[in-house]
């Protein structure tokens, strides 16, 4: 009995989803374009009218398609743990300026949550992809427009639009600079200048032992020189607004072998 009333659910289920596809191909094939375009516009409205959910977006690329926005970038960074570990439908990227050889993000139509001082909301990895083709100088952007979705209750409107995208944003910055790998530039002999894949600059992996706890130092200058360092990088602002060039140099005297350039090792890992 049981097993006869599952199959005349999945029977009856079969039969409205089939009557949606039908009705569905019905309105795309004899509902004129601009009828279809005011009926789903109108429609999305009234359902959004009931839903007490607020949705923002926020796109991969921004000015058709010529700049990589450096919001979907934090926001990538920002929900990679939580992808990695909630997540079902993954995917990989090997990023060559990190110190992580592969981080993983959400697959496209995966969904994620976050909870910030309280309130739950819900991200999405979404992708559209245009009935026309477009040029894109970005070969990942050619096979749709990537975007994340973040969804909140309307009442959250206000916390969520001050407080907690500056913090996502803030977050996904910081992520990005600690994963980051360093390197030491140079500059290239000027007959290298010009030409095919011509580069002023080239540079190399930074890799050195050294740091402020293993230097060799007295205490209280060691504190001095890294509370003026955290100083320093946290007031590019202060800089800003006074009008000066935001830089802060040091100078290093010794002879060989006293650990100046454990100090400059240090200095730059910090």
């Amino acid at each position: 009995m049981m097993t006869m009333m599952i199959g005349d659910k999945w029977a009856q289920l079969g039969s409205v989803v089939g009557s949606i596809m039908f009705a569905w191909a019905m309105f795309n094939q004899y509902f004129p374009q601009q009828l279809r375009d005011f009926i789903l516009k109108y429609g999305h409205k009234f359902v959004g009218f009931l839903s007490p959910n607020i949705h923002i977006t926020f796109h991969e690329f921004s000015g058709e398609y010529f700049k990589r926005s450096e919001a979907y970038a934090a926001i990538q960074t920002y929900l990679s743990d939580k992808s990695s570990m909630n997540a079902k439908n993954l995917k990989a990227e090997v990023v060559k300026d990190s110190s992580q050889s592969v981080i993983l993000s959400m697959a496209e139509n995966e969904e994620v949550t976050d909870e910030f001082e309280g309130v739950k909301l819900l991200w999405a990895s979404m992708k559209y992809t245009p009935r026309t083709q477009s040029f894109s100088w970005y070969p990942e952007a050619a096979d749709g427009k990537r975007y994340y979705k973040l969804t909140f209750h309307k009442s959250k409107r206000e916390f969520v639009t001050r407080t907690y995208i500056r913090h996502v944003l803030q977050e996904g910055k910081e992520i990005t600079v600690r994963n980051r790998q360093r390197k030491l530039y140079t500059n290239n002999p000027s007959q290298n200048w010009h030409g095919y894949q011509a580069r002023k600059w080239s540079h190399v992996a930074f890799e050195h032992p050294s740091t402020f706890d293993t230097l060799a130092m007295e205490s209280d200058k060691k504190e001095e020189i890294k509370n003026d360092l955290t100083k320093f990088s946290q007031g590019k602002e202060y800089y800003k607004k006074i009008g000066k060039a935001w830089k802060r140099g040091y100078l290093l005297y010794g002879p060989p072998g006293t650990g100046k350039s454990s100090m400059i090792a240090a200095m730059a890992i910090s």
